[in-house]
């Protein structure tokens, strides 16, 4: 009896784990295990970090349910929106994904919503392809390779041989079709650290040249142009043919802490409607977000308005009526407006539009010239 009792007791203590040390060892596996990590798999020599793991920048209310991870708005919205809205806000236009790496090379794999990878008018590259930048040895963004998609699944090596060392690296999301999936791959030996998503977005509430027409790259929106000047987070919610200045769409921009709100959706408006709705708009902003800065943007001209004359006067119609609504605000002693005219968005030689309306490359980086200094004052930087 002696023998048997002292066995029980020394063996006891080793069988028996309390079920805290149990925990730690299980919450510490993926350190203990990089193979175990959350979010990374790896397959044929590549570790596949999932980025809906990830935080994204560009998608609103991330606490709020939603459909697909990757729509702009949160299940919410549908039948909240109009359809065609709704429809639209499944694109991941404006998303963007920010990590570190000191990969010599670097992998994408994505799903993406739709088929139609292209339209006549732009590229696969800017409508499904996914955009990737870094910051150089003084902390600037400059352009490292773009994804170009020819079917609804793209698994690639991005680009190799690249420089060593460790760096930040963003990836924009497709601008005219959704993600269903996307997994960024590197070498299973380099590190992979992805980043926090920053406060106080650049919140830009227009039409399809705000959602991206017709960009080359999903990098090359202005919208994404004035994030990497600015260093700030940016949400994206164009909605091609279909930015209206609606109240429904202000009920959701009202619950996100932006920084400044942009509002340009008269290329999808009427002098009429301009006069109906801007002023309503603005107010609903106010009234939830006394403080934030909101700036008014007239509509760009057709680059071929010059000698369409009932379409040049559709503009000044549009612009005067934006003016009109902006004076009127401030008599009602609206504070924190800020107002953009469009004459010379695109430039004024005619070449910054692929169609006459949407905006080519040059455009966007014209447009985004002429938005700069205004979002500095309005949203106090340098």
């Amino acid at each position: 009896m002696k023998i048997r009792w002292f066995i029980f007791v020394a063996v006891l203590p080793w069988f028996i784990v309390p079920v805290e040390a149990q925990e730690k060892v299980a919450d510490s596996i993926g350190n203990l295990d990089p193979e175990m990590a959350t979010g990374r798999t790896v397959e044929d020599g590549v570790a596949w970090y999932d980025v809906a793991e990830q935080n994204i920048e560009g998608r609103i209310l991330p606490d709020q349910e939603r459909a697909r991870w990757f729509d702009r708005f949160p299940a919410s919205a549908n039948g909240s929106v109009t359809s065609n809205v709704w429809n639209l806000s499944r694109h991941s236009a404006g998303m963007m994904v920010r990590f570190k790496t000191d990969a010599t090379s670097i992998h994408a794999h994505y799903k993406l919503l739709n088929k139609n990878l292209a339209m006549p008018h732009m590229p696969a590259t800017g409508v499904s392809g996914v955009d990737f930048y870094a910051r150089d040895g003084e902390g600037n963004w400059r352009w490292v390779q773009v994804t170009r998609p020819t079917s609804q699944e793209v698994k690639t090596k991005v680009i190799d041989s690249l420089a060593p060392g460790m760096r930040e690296y963003a990836a924009y999301l497709p601008l005219y079709n959704g993600i269903e999936s996307l997994k960024i791959g590197v070498s299973p030996d380099s590190k992979f650290e992805q980043l926090p998503t920053r406060e106080k977005p650049i919140v830009f509430y227009g039409t399809s040249i705000t959602h991206g027409a017709c960009a080359s790259r999903p990098g090359m929106v202005h919208t994404a142009i004035l994030g990497r000047r600015f260093d700030q987070p940016v949400v994206n919610l164009g909605f091609s043919g279909n930015g209206k200045m609606h109240a429904e769409v202000g009920e959701f921009l009202v619950q996100v802490d932006a920084a400044v709100y942009v509002i340009d959706c008269l290329p999808n408006m009427n002098a009429a409607m301009v006069t109906e709705r801007c002023i309503p708009l603005v107010k609903q902003l106010r009234a939830a977000k006394p403080d934030t800065p909101i700036v008014l943007v007239e509509d760009r001209r057709n680059t071929n308005s010059w000698i369409l004359p009932a379409r040049d006067a559709h503009h000044t119609a549009n612009h005067e009526a934006l003016q009109a609504a902006y004076k009127s605000l401030l008599a009602d002693g609206v504070t924190g407006l800020h107002y953009i005219a469009g004459d010379e968005l695109y430039g004024t030689d005619g070449d910054g539009a692929t169609d006459g309306s949407h905006a080519s490359d040059l455009g966007f980086m014209r447009q985004a010239d002429v938005f700069d200094p205004v979002l500095r004052k309005a949203i106090g930087v340098q």
